[in-house]
């Protein structure tokens, strides 16, 4: 489905929602939990924390269901509720130990995908493409807070320049500047694979 398609439907979907049709709602996170949740996922990198934070975002679109401008693309308000969620749990988060003191194991945030093969690979280019992939997550989680908004929504996301501008609360230079500065870091961490 293109983007004018998707926004007619978001914008009907939330027509209707404003009316007191609740199952728009339903429509809604059929389109958009996936990208929701995916974008979440990658800025605080806990997938319990993530579909805690993509569940609280529809339930402020519902609750804020009157305040939608229809004038705008209803998922830049959707990520836009969403990053703010996302940046007040990562400071709650940073401001408080962890809650056990047991030790966690190390989510790589591999899933079972990622784990297979590709027909025709290799073990060593396999093991060589995981590595690869596990490098630049960690590069980019290793990116601090605002050029790594800016990364996972214009790179993983593409999302435009003003768009994430929106979402972010900032100008499109600002977005812009980010993603320059956030490059420069990644390509040095990942200078090994660049080669």
């Amino acid at each position: 489905m293109n983007i004018p398609e998707l926004d007619a439907q978001d914008r009907e979907d939330m027509a209707l929602l404003v009316t007191g049709k609740e199952s728009a709602l339903n429509s809604i996170m059929d389109r958009h939990a996936g990208p929701l949740f995916g974008f979440l996922y990658r800025f605080v990198r806990d997938e319990d924390a993530a579909q805690d934070l993509a569940q609280e975002t529809f339930v402020r679109v519902f609750q804020n269901r009157s305040q939608f401008d229809s004038d705008h693309l209803f998922s830049t308000w959707l990520f836009t509720i969403g990053a703010n969620l996302a940046r007040n749990h990562l400071r709650s988060k940073s401001r408080r130990p962890e809650d056990s003191l047991e030790a966690k194991p190390d989510d790589d945030g591999l899933s079972f995908g990622d784990t297979l093969v590709a027909p025709g690979d290799t073990p060593e280019v396999h093991a060589q493409r995981m590595e690869q992939q596990k490098a630049v997550r960690d590069a980019v989680a290793a990116l601090p807070d605002d050029l790594r908004e800016a990364v996972l929504l214009c790179e993983l996301e593409e999302r435009s320049i003003s768009e994430a501008a929106c979402i972010l609360s900032t100008t499109g230079k600002a977005v812009e500047s980010r993603l320059y500065r956030a490059r420069l870091k990644l390509r040095l961490c990942l200078a090994k694979w660049l080669s």
